[in-house]
Formats: C-alpha cells, structure tokens, sequence
C-alpha cells in the first residue's frame, strides 16, 4: 500500500489566488486550471476576459504537468521533429500540452498536482502558473 499526497480544494484556491494576482498585475485576464497528481480537475476560474478556447488549454497544461510530472515547456524543448518524443502532444487523446503555462506542483520532492494558465502569451502563461506555484509554497 502506497500512502499519496494530493492538493485539497483549498490548496488549488490559494494557487488560483497567487495566478490570479500575476494576471491582474500584468493586465491579461486568464483561465487557470488546478489538477491532483493524476490530472483530474480540482479547480478552475475563467477571470473576466479569460478567452473561451483557453478555458480547454489550462485545463490541458495542468493535466499535463500534474500527470506527467513536468512543465509543458518541457515538452516542447523535446517536441521537434527528429527527436524521439515528437509527437508527445497526441498522444492521450491530444491533452498533452507542449505549449508554455503549465507547471507541477511539487511538495517535498512528491508531484501533488499541477497548475496550468492561459489566454496570454505562452511567457505570460508561464509568469501566471509561476505566481500561483510561488504563492502556495509560500503558504506552506
């Protein structure tokens, strides 16, 4: 028997709380998407603004970066022809991202969820997930 930690409904409203500061600050209004470790949904918001095909895209990134354990910049580093992980983002039914914005979150060495952003740049996207990550930590 294996003892997993998770993100609680809590836990994903302070990482929405931090994502949404950085995207206030910044002035683009996002979808932010908080998953557990297996990429199932815990929480989302779409601000005011947020672009309706992103409410899918954070979703995806989160998914990502909670399942797979790693930044969908990552991903897109590998994700070029010629290397052997192009291709990646077809593959479960297309969720995987490979777009800046998604991030996991990582508790004491353990992957306990991710968070993903978007509706800016992907560079934005990334600030955003990073604000909300930091925000978490902090409040640990």
């Amino acid at each position: 028997m294996i003892s997993v930690k998770r993100l609680s409904i809590e836990d994903a409203r302070v990482l929405i709380e931090g994502a949404r500061a950085k995207a206030d600050e910044i002035g683009v209004p996002m979808c932010i998407a908080i998953t557990d470790d297996s990429g199932n949904l815990i929480a989302f918001e779409r601000m005011n603004g947020g672009k309706a095909h992103s409410i899918i895209v954070a979703q995806d990134k989160a998914f990502t970066a909670g399942a797979a354990r790693k930044a969908t910049h990552e991903y897109n580093a590998v994700n070029v022809p010629g290397s052997l992980a192009f291709g990646i983002h077809t593959e479960v039914g297309c969720r995987i991202s490979t777009v800046g914005g998604g991030l996991p979150v990582m508790v004491d060495g353990d992957c306990v969820g991710g968070i993903g952003a978007s509706s800016g740049t992907p560079q934005q996207d990334m600030d955003v997930s990073q604000a909300g990550l930091d925000h978490f930590l902090a409040s640990l």
